[in-house]
């Protein structure tokens, strides 16, 4: 099915009248004076050169662009009352090590005020490998927690209520085995399926695009994540199926519009492949949800929001057709940039970590994660993390910004800027157009490339000194690192080969025959994979063993090289 997004209602950009043009004699009057180490005309982390002063735009239309909170387009907020109503969900991304080690990390969380878990899991994890597989040597929970098996899962989250406590978890190429370990675990618990509040990432575009840590090819990658919106929407009716992420894309070095532009991109990709199953929109397309990075430049970032918000409602609604207002009301995690830590001076991460949180907040996230700021020299300490939480619980309780609904609504600046946003992530669904669309961009590496210009063009203006880093290029010391750094436990990944062994010589081989038996002819036919795939792991098929089937079946991607 293709369609092509709708230009209906876009028109031209809000441009405000700009500094040099006619404006009242009191604007008039206004002397901007420029200090010897400020250069003029700056440009923001996109590179959008930008005026001194903004004023009214004369074709600014309030109810086409704004809107009020919680009413479409959504510009100002999904919820009329946004914080007035809920604070954001405020997590943490955590893990390392054990699920032991991790357990315990989240049971300090939660002791200090988190409200919703986010799991981090190892490299080995995140490529379908078990800990005692050749691929994983040196990567045991170095990045995350080690996860091979549904009793790991069980143990990730011992003691912890899976009722009241919603839980995110980053996995892609195998989103679907590590979900199926948690619904396993959750059930032999005794909490039923319709009870569980979480996401999954799955987002395997996003993989070939940016992280890379994808496993099979395209099509059946993608046929998984459709299995996963199918199951979600019959099965578990309050779980985020999928989290769209623009965050990865970021931080592998793309601009502000290029995040927006390709993840938004993304999204209308998976509702497409959704249609093509047979899928209700209107029924999965609420349980998709996105998830994006906090930068540093303040204004831009809101804007970013704000823009993503307008132009989700409008394609949700004019483009695809859909009745559901919830489907047109796009949800987001915000998690702030990695990215962006220096390991230099890493107490001024803290700086740029509330700085960009606030952006989070202003710009209308469901949900928050900031970084420690030891994260750029090791995983971070309690002490770290408990700052970073605090950062956001400060921002809640004592800022007074989460007491009034998008008290930056109207700035002329800001709203010229979330139409520029728009306008150019417009330019940019027309050049994946000619390519074919997304999956015809990533092979033709018109992602990759995009991506690579931008960041060589970012280091070149560090390196020139054209952008400043704070402690790196600019006002440095030579003072030598004075903060604890967080050790694993040393004979950590033997234990974990222990209790692997240990789970493969007890477990009952018929049953475990069987189940990936199913699981390779459901994958080697057309049905739904997740019901197999729940077998297995219940069947204590490890994640080795389950994606081992897959891969056999699917075969394995290899990305072609780009020149």
């Amino acid at each position: 099915m293709a369609l092509s997004l709708k230009k209906k209602g876009r028109g031209n950009p809000s441009r405000v009248t700009r500094r040099n043009t006619t404006r009242t004699k009191k604007a008039a009057a206004t002397e901007i004076v420029e200090t010897a180490d400020r250069k003029a005309g700056y440009k923001n982390l996109s590179w959008m050169e930008t005026d001194t002063v903004y004023l009214p735009s004369a074709d600014f239309t309030y109810d086409d662009k704004l809107g009020l909170p919680g009413e479409y387009p959504f510009t100002r907020g999904i919820h009329s009352n946004m914080y007035l109503g809920r604070l954001w969900t405020m997590r943490q991304f955590a893990g390392f090590g054990s699920a032991f080690e991790t357990n315990e990390r989240f049971k300090y969380l939660l002791s200090h005020g988190e409200t919703g878990l986010s799991v981090a899991f190892d490299y080995p994890t995140l490529y379908g490998y078990d800990t005692d597989d050749p691929h994983s040597e040196g990567e045991y929970g170095k990045c995350g927690v080690a996860v091979s098996s549904m009793e790991d899962m069980t143990a990730l989250f011992n003691g912890i209520p899976l009722d009241r406590v919603s839980t995110s978890m980053t996995i892609n190429g195998p989103a679907s085995i590590i979900w199926a370990m948690y619904l396993g675990a959750a059930e032999s618990r005794g909490f039923h399926k319709n009870m569980l509040r979480g996401t999954i990432q799955n987002d395997v575009l996003k993989e070939y695009i940016a992280q890379k840590s994808f496993i099979f090819p395209p099509a059946p990658s993608m046929r998984l994540v459709i299995d996963t919106f199918e199951y979600g929407m019959r099965n578990v009716p309050r779980w985020n199926t999928i989290s769209i992420s623009g965050y990865h894309i970021r931080e592998a070095g793309s601009t502000a519009v290029q995040e927006l532009a390709f993840t938004l991109a993304d999204g209308f990709e998976y509702v497409r492949q959704g249609m093509e199953r047979g899928l209700d929109p209107n029924l999965f397309v609420p349980q998709l949800s996105f998830f994006f990075n906090a930068h540093n430049d303040f204004f831009e970032e809101i804007a970013k929001y704000r823009a993503a918000r307008r132009i989700w409602a409008r394609e949700m609604k004019e483009t695809f057709g859909l009745t559901n207002e919830r489907a047109m009301k796009l949800r987001f995690h915000t998690q702030t940039a990695g990215c962006t830590l220096t390991a230099e001076q890493p107490e001024n991460n803290i700086v740029r970590v509330t700085m960009q949180a606030l952006a989070a907040v202003l710009g209308g996230t469901q949900s928050l994660h900031t970084n420690s700021l030891d994260e750029a020299l090791a995983l971070p300490t309690e002490k770290a993390v408990r700052t970073a939480l605090r950062t956001q619980q400060v921002i809640a309780y004592e800022s007074g910004i989460p007491n009034v609904v998008d008290p930056l609504g109207g700035s002329y600046y800001l709203e010229w800027l979330t139409d520029e946003m728009e306008e150019r992530s417009y330019r940019i669904f027309d050049e994946i157009a000619l390519y074919g669309g997304v999956i015809g961009a990533i092979e033709k590496g018109y992602f990759q490339k995009a991506i690579t210009e931008s960041a060589y063009r970012y280091q070149k203006d560090v390196d020139r000194r054209d952008r400043i880093v704070v402690g790196v290029n600019d006002f440095t010391t030579d003072e030598p690192l004075d903060i604890p750094i967080l050790r694993l436990d040393p004979k950590g990944r033997d234990k974990q080969i222990a209790r692997l062994r240990k789970l493969r010589s007890t477990r009952d081989r018929s049953k475990y025959d069987a189940a990936l038996d199913r699981l390779r002819k459901t994958a080697e036919g057309e049905s739904n994979t997740m019901p197999a795939i729940l077998d297995a792991v219940k069947a204590k098929a490890t994640l080795g063993e389950v994606t081992g089937v897959l891969r056999e079946v699917f075969g394995e991607y290899r990305e072609q090289r780009i020149i």
